[in-house]
């Protein structure tokens, strides 16, 4: 496995300076936004796809900082039913695959999105109740018309690139757990999978090892994300965990992000990492920082220092005892 970071918390910085702060603290690979939701501060898409030779320099300054890239990410609405939003998250999308296989990149990541409810709709609608009977019809509606074909269609083009996908279990969105997970696997094609975050796992209430057991099981999981959570249970009782007040009201909120191990004890992330190596995954644990109470620089050190703990970095040996 390698530690890596995701780049939006970097977004007042140049790649250059991006690079440079990334390698200072020692990590070995970078996710980076192309778009969307995690902007595009380090990457311009359209430019890196007319010119080889800049996309050639833009990846000797990676390999001149020890850096690979473990993702590139357009997190973003495709199946919205904004026409300008559902279209400008396509497009974006459909070029991050183009510009990953040019580039080498094996995951391209983002959200599977959400729909209106039915044809008519102006907004998204997010059901997450089959009663009263009205929201799984929505949930019908959303599965079978919007979100399976436009997946399929993209499974294949990502398929034909040699690019991985990684939706990102998040809620707001159709596919957030690991059963929405599989069903749109099974629906679409084994190019569809799973960016697993454990900090939006854990706020719905499922237990990360279980979710990295079930979705290892199906070689599902194409991108980690490290992030953790704190869950206030005095919070939860007032406000639940669909709570809607604002991230940065931290003493009311029912959970809220933390750096990791300072929402979970290492030992649960010691387990986490274990399962994934267990059930195969090898690639980047990409660092993703929204902590409230923490600067850039002291969240992002906390991250690295308590991972590189826990990192399981070489091949096991034959069970020479055994």
């Amino acid at each position: 496995m390698k530690l890596g970071v995701f780049t939006p918390l970097f977004n007042n910085l140049s790649f250059e300076e991006m690079i440079a702060a990334a390698a200072d603290k020692g990590l070995e690979a970078v996710e980076i936004g192309t778009g969307g939701y995690p902007g595009s501060a380090h990457l311009a898409v359209d430019e890196l796809l007319e010119s080889s030779d800049i996309r050639k320099e833009y990846l000797a300054k990676l390999a001149d900082k020890g850096l690979s890239i473990s993702a590139l990410s357009c997190h973003n609405n495709p199946i919205s039913p904004l026409p300008s939003v559902s279209s400008e998250a396509d497009t974006l999308l459909r070029k991050t695959i183009k510009l990953a296989s040019l580039m080498n990149v094996p995951v391209v990541n983002g959200f599977s999105g959400v729909s209106g409810g039915n044809e008519t709709d102006t907004q998204v609608n997010w059901p997450v109740l089959p009663w009263p009977t009205e929201y799984n019809d929505n949930y019908s509606y959303q599965w079978e018309r919007k979100l399976i074909p436009y997946w399929k269609e993209i499974n294949q083009l990502s398929k034909s690139a040699g690019i991985k996908i990684g939706l990102e279990l998040h809620g707001g969105f159709l596919c957030h757990t690991p059963h929405t997970m599989l069903r749109l696997r099974e629906e679409t094609g084994k190019a569809i999978g799973c960016n697993l975050d454990p900090s939006h796992l854990w706020w719905q209430g499922i237990d990360p090892v279980a979710a990295i057991k079930i979705l290892g099981a199906s070689d599902a999981i194409h991108h980690f994300h490290a992030k953790d959570i704190y869950l206030d249970q005095d919070n939860i009782n007032m406000y639940g965990l669909t709570d809607m007040q604002p991230y940065s009201d931290v003493k009311t909120r029912a959970w809220t992000f933390r750096s990791v191990g300072c929402g979970h004890e290492l030992n649960v992330w010691s387990d986490i990492i274990s399962t994934l190596r267990i059930y195969g995954y090898d690639h980047v644990l990409s660092i993703e920082h929204e902590d409230p109470l923490m600067s850039i620089d002291e969240g992002l050190s906390r991250a690295v220092a308590n991972l590189k703990t826990l990192m399981i970095k070489e091949q096991p040996t034959d069970m020479w005892w055994a």
